[in-house]
């Protein structure tokens, strides 16, 4: 399927038969023949005309995302984090996560700018990036396929994007940031611009670790269109792997190996909560199918009927859902990363099948994002709401100076409360393998973030909060099944009389030396 050079056009598709009616009659069908390039008036005109669409569609889309502060934990993680850097905090070091820095330096950098009251200016961004990759599916399959592929694959990316609970879907979190540089590391191996095809991956892994699943399809065109491939091989490590040492440097390599890679061992463990990550899989994946109802079945039909001629889009949908799978957590937004290799299978399928394929594709679509546009808008965010009766109760009860442990999932509390964290640890999750809401019996001290334990200890020794929340409801991750929280609280802090929804706020009573 390769060609020899950068600016040449993938190959003819075959001749196909397509099924026309109930009789199960067949007739020829021909893929339209992709096209030379388009001269620069006519290619002006083309984005002229479709880039206004595709804004408008992608602020659309995402208006539900405008409606909330805050949408799940891992906006709260990021502002925090935000908050910590700016204040002078070093990541990996006193400001800590599982992920690589992109998305912590973007948030940080958008505080420095806009304030760090407000997360609007980060919805604009997660807007652009929708938008962007819209634009490069766009791009790609009109390269492939031709115009009217090109406006297919951008108008059926937009429409499919929000296909999740709002939560994963509308939130400013790392999938929506990580599938521009998926896209683009695709769309240049594609031309045979190998360097930057690097470059791109090596920004979605810098985004999220999981991006580095589009290495993949990279390879392939590679191997199948690259002359010579040595050279092309040492240009798309070059891009790649130049970033990524200049994230570690930047943050520490032992550090930066330690909390993107080595670290999660636990966190990746399938052991001691199936049934409850394996129904979260599956929910997901029925949301995710319902979205993309009107993609699935010409996909499916033409697979069973023709070659596409998009060896490195399956082999791109094939390691996407392979990064989906890892970590054993089937998360909503994890999903995200399918959504592009899937509209351009489906932009293909629909040049093969006959037109009222096309106009069902587009019609079911656009009927499923409208279900999930009207969720966005109308449901309601409980948790949220707890969030926001803590936070208020942590500002009632401590001073803007005063350090504070929340002992839960929900590090947003800090960030809504004005609070500055005790710990560099900003959930239970860290130190306790809670993390990504595990339910079963690999939750305890034992399974937190190797070392994590001692340097929490010493912070709250140093520096202890002036007030602890008990924010764990009844989750396996509570103080009474924790030896050293359990025996911080009995000697140094009194449970105040009332809850909040269920929380339980401690009060210091004596120096924590004592």
């Amino acid at each position: 399927m390769g060609t020899a050079g950068p600016d040449s056009v993938l190959p003819v598709h075959r001749t196909l038969v397509e099924s026309a009616a109930p009789s199960r009659s067949v007739r020829a069908s021909r893929v339209p023949r992709p096209r030379a390039a388009p001269g620069p008036g006519r290619c002006a005109g083309y984005w002229t005309r479709l880039l206004p669409a595709l804004a408008a569609l992608a602020v659309l889309t995402r208006l539900p995302s405008f409606r909330h502060p805050l949408w799940n934990p891992d906006e709260g993680y990021l502002a925090v984090q935000a908050r910590q850097l700016a204040a002078g905090g070093a990541l990996y070091d006193t400001v800590v996560d599982r992920k690589p820095p992109l998305l912590p330096w973007l948030y940080e950098a958008a505080f420095a700018v806009f304030g760090d009251t407000s997360l609007s200016p980060l919805r604009l961004a997660a807007v652009g990036a929708q938008l962007l990759t819209a634009v490069l599916l766009a791009s790609t399959a009109r390269r492939r396929w031709g115009d009217r592929a090109g406006r297919v694959a951008g108008v059926l990316h937009l429409l499919v994007s929000i296909g999740l609970n709002p939560e994963d879907a509308q939130a400013a979190t790392f999938e929506v940031f990580m599938l521009p540089f998926t896209v683009a590391a695709v769309r240049c191996a594609d031309r045979g611009h190998w360097g930057r095809a690097g470059l791109a991956v090596a920004g979605a892994l810098l985004t999220k670790q999981t991006g580095g699943a589009t290495l993949v399809p990279v390879l392939w065109l590679l191997w199948r269109t690259a002359a010579p491939r040595r050279s092309a091989l040492l240009r798309t490590g070059v891009g790649l792997c130049g970033p990524v040492l200049l994230g570690a440097l930047a943050t520490g390599p032992s550090r930066f190996l330690f909390w993107t890679v080595t670290g999660s061992g636990a966190y990746a463990s399938f052991t001691g909560s199936e049934l409850h990550v394996l129904a979260r899989g599956l929910v997901n994946t029925a949301l995710l199918a319902t979205a993309c109802a009107g993609l699935i079945p010409p996909v499916v039909r033409v697979l069973r009927i023709a070659r596409t001629g998009a060896a490195d889009v399956w082999l791109w949908l094939a390691s996407s859902a392979g990064a989906v799978l890892v970590g054993f957590h089937f998360f909503g937004h994890y999903y995200l990363q399918l959504i592009p290799p899937l509209v351009l299978l489906a932009a293909a399928a629909l040049q093969i099948l006959p037109p009222y394929r096309l106009t069902s594709a587009l019609l079911a679509s656009a009927c499923g994002c409208a279900l999930f546009l009207c969720w966005g808008l109308l449901a309601p965010r409980p948790e949220l709401a707890h969030a926001e009766r803590l936070a208020a109760a942590v500002r009632a009860r401590t001073a803007p100076q005063e350090p504070v442990l929340v002992w839960g999932i929900h590090p947003e509390t800090y960030w809504l409360a004005g609070r500055t964290p005790a710990t560099r640890y900003l959930t239970a999750g860290l130190l306790t393998n809670y993390s990504g809401g595990r339910d079963g019996p690999q939750v305890g001290e034992k399974y937190g973030v190797d070392g994590s334990w001692p340097v929490f200890r010493a912070e709250l020794t140093t520096r202890p909060p002036a007030l602890i929340v008990d924010d764990s409801r009844g989750k396996p991750y509570a103080p009474e099944r924790l030896p050293s929280l359990r025996r911080l609280l009995a000697a140094h802090y009194e449970p105040l009389a009332g809850t909040v929804d269920g929380a339980v706020l401690y009060v210091r009573t004596q120096p924590a030396g004592d």
